[in-house]
């Protein structure tokens, strides 16, 4: 699995249970500010707490982006805690740099990122449902308390065996789930499709005519270099495009943030950050529009066997169809645990799941930006020690592993 360290796929193989207090799931920007606190606050590295992720090094999603994103063009990274950033080679692949920012984080602080392990299925492990998850699901230790499924341990079933945890984080992000959008045609559509994760590079599409399906900042960066590399470009978007001038400056901010979190406090899936607050016009946006390139021929209506029909009538011959469409949040390994609400999404107080006081959900919502992420890894930190410290009152303390 790749960006997070979740999956619906994958063998599940026997291996070791192992008994801590925390388990962090996902090792990107969320993941590591939470991993960094729960450290600071005196939570011991493989006794107490671990991160599980599934990617083959550090960088989280970023691991994967396509290697003409360079760092100067890439959404704003935002500095893990306690360790700058710096200034790198605006002209470094973005996948570069996070990578060896997020290692040398790691390092820094002794984080323990246990890796390449994907997290089949996060469940109670004392409801008797064993699939997917073998014998070990059931497994009670010493000292567990079971309250109503409230104070007994979670139980997280990996590729590489099973941890049991008084708390589970999870910081999955969403590049495991890109969206594609259902067109009346794109099964007959005889040309290339492909999704935002799948790009890799616009000199593929020279002399090629290419669709970007999508409003957001990928779509746009997308036409400028399939402009750049001499391919044919077209854009399609639901609505305008909506550019905006406005500085993205600490006020702008809590206002998405809230708008964004309005959403999850009533349990309907989250927005995307980007719907809130629109494109910034930069200089080079600007010269895009200027020159026709970022220009957007209005709603797709349906795609033929080599050509796009748009919502006014007129139809364009396509090579291929990129879709910037984005994603969802990567939470299916969660599903045993019963979290959506009937509209859709997960009902949240800051990084709280109100229906499973054991779990904590940051990079979901508003913390799914970087700098969003970096302060709901501090908040998780705090409300997992808080819970441990109300498990320890009770006398629930389990058994730690050495």
């Amino acid at each position: 699995m790749r960006g997070s360290s979740a999956g619906q796929t994958g063998q599940v193989l026997d291996g070791p249970v192992r008994r801590v207090r925390v388990v962090v799931i996902g090792a990107g920007q969320a993941g590591l500010s939470s991993a960094y606190h729960l450290r600071r606050r005196g939570l011991e590295p493989h006794r107490d707490f671990v991160v599980l992720d599934a990617n083959p090094a550090p960088g989280g999603a970023w691991l994967h982006r396509w290697p003409a994103l360079t760092f100067d063009a890439a959404h704003a990274l935002h500095d893990l805690p306690g360790f700058p950033l710096g200034t790198p080679d605006p002209k470094e692949p973005a996948s570069s740099v996070v990578n060896r920012y997020y290692g040398a984080f790691e390092r820094e602080f002794d984080l323990p990122v246990v890796r390449p392990v994907s997290v089949v299925r996060v469940d109670s492990g004392s409801d008797g449902d064993t699939s997917g998850g073998g014998a070990s699901d059931r497994t009670v230790f010493e000292g567990d308390v079971f309250d109503g499924g409230d104070r007994g341990p979670l139980h997280v079933t990996t590729t590489g065996g099973t941890w049991v945890a008084d708390v589970v984080i999870n910081a999955t992000g969403t590049w495991d789930r890109p969206y594609w959008p259902y067109y009346r045609g794109r099964d007959v559509f005889a040309g290339r499709q492909l999704h935002t994760q799948n790009y890799r590079s616009a000199d593929e599409f020279t002399g090629r005519s290419v669709l970007v399906v999508g409003g957001g900042t990928s779509a746009v960066q997308f036409l400028l270099q399939l402009h750049e590399a001499g391919a044919r470009p077209l854009w399609s978007t639901r609505r305008p495009p909506e550019f905006t001038r406005r500085p993205f400056d600490p006020e702008w901010g809590r206002e998405v943030e809230a708008e964004v979190n309005a959403r999850t406090s009533a349990g309907l899936p989250p927005a995307s950050v980007v719907s809130v607050t629109g494109l910034s016009l930069t200089a080079q946006y600007q010269a895009g529009i200027d020159a026709g390139i970022l220009v957007s021929r209005g709603p797709l209506a349906e795609l033929r066997e080599r050509s796009a029909v748009f919502a006014d009538g007129s139809e364009e011959p396509v090579d291929a169809v990129l879709w910037a469409t984005g994603f969802r949040a990567a939470l299916d390994h969660l599903a045993p645990l019963h979290l959506r609400e009937p509209g859709g999404g997960i009902r949240m107080d800051g990084v709280h799941v109100l229906k499973e006081p054991r779990l904590l959900l940051v990079g979901y919502g508003a913390s799914a930006s970087t700098l969003g992420a970096s302060r709901a890894g501090r908040a998780a930190a705090t409300a997992a020690l808080g819970r441990l410290r109300s498990i320890a009152d009770s006398g629930a303390t389990g058994n730690l592993a050495g």
